[in-house]
């Protein structure tokens, strides 16, 4: 692997599901520069990836030392990436799970199953089911301090109810007959 630490790279687990999805195309959050992003939600009984995370954050924050200015900061006093669905957000979807938002400047490798490419863009939405690479790396700037969330590649697992109010043509639309369209 080109220049990603171990031990701070995670791949979620298979229950992870995708919120506020933009691996196709940049988005701007809030005016900020467009980059690649999702949030990445993580049901709280996924132990082994809520531990993954953990156990990368604080292998983060060692290797970042620098960047807090010679010491370790308190956990406390820094922003970290995981966060608390149930306390945080007044979204069903978010009930019961942690979240990451994570986000690249290069869009993600986005594949099927079987480590495919996959390139019908309807196949990965806000609310599918997918196992994410996140890396974690320390940040400080304009103030700022803590550690933040990096997009790696994402494997799409299985369809899931869709997030933020998408829905499928077929449920929009019964079939029409052509006699419909002469009368």
């Amino acid at each position: 692997m080109a220049n990603i630490n171990s031990k701070t790279k995670v791949i979620t687990g298979i229950n992870t599901r995708l919120s506020y999805f933009h691996g196709w195309e940049p988005a701007s959050i809030n005016g900020g520069t467009e980059r690649y992003s999702t949030a990445v939600l993580i049901p709280k009984d996924d132990k082994a990836t809520i531990d993954a995370i953990n156990a990368a954050v604080d292998a983060a924050i060692e290797e970042g030392i620098a960047k807090f200015g010679g010491k370790k900061p308190n956990k406390a006093a820094i922003k970290l990436p995981l966060r608390d669905g149930d306390v945080e957000r007044e979204d069903e979807a978010y009930k019961g799970h942690y979240f990451v938002n994570a986000n690249s400047n290069t869009p993600p490798q986005i594949v099927d199953r079987a480590v495919k490419p996959i390139l019908d863009r309807s196949e990965v939405y806000s609310g599918c089911y997918a196992r994410v690479s996140l890396s974690f790396y320390a940040f400080n700037s304009n103030g700022n301090k803590g550690v933040a969330c990096g997009l790696g590649n994402i494997q799409k697992v299985r369809d899931g109810e869709p997030l933020g109010g998408r829905t499928n043509a077929a449920d929009d639309f019964a079939t029409l007959d052509d006699d419909d369209f002469l009368s």
